[in-house]
């Protein structure tokens, strides 16, 4: 490894509102708190797992099988489900 090329980690806690992340990071910030007597730079973040929609179980969730059916109505097309059932009708 080359010498002096490589960033500082320094120890950081990232605030994501009432939830705390402890960890190390190469940002530094003006703000410090002492936690378990070492000097830790506090990092505001918006979004971490504990707030974002997706790990907490918010998100909506899109309607595929309505994508799947707009697309073949588009091209009028069938489902091979309903081509089965209704097989005798086209003939």
């Amino acid at each position: 490894m080359k010498a002096d090329i490589h960033p500082e980690y320094h120890p950081v806690v990232f605030v994501d509102g009432e939830h705390e992340i402890i960890t190390k990071s190469t940002l530094t910030s003006k703000k410090t708190r002492e936690i378990d007597g070492v000097e830790h730079f506090v990092i505001p973040i918006d979004i971490s797992a504990h707030s974002h929609p997706f790990y907490t179980g918010k998100q909506k969730l899109m309607d595929t099988e309505g994508r799947v059916d707009r697309f073949l109505k588009r091209y009028n097309m069938q489902r091979e489900e309903d081509k089965e059932e209704g097989g005798d009708e086209q003939e």
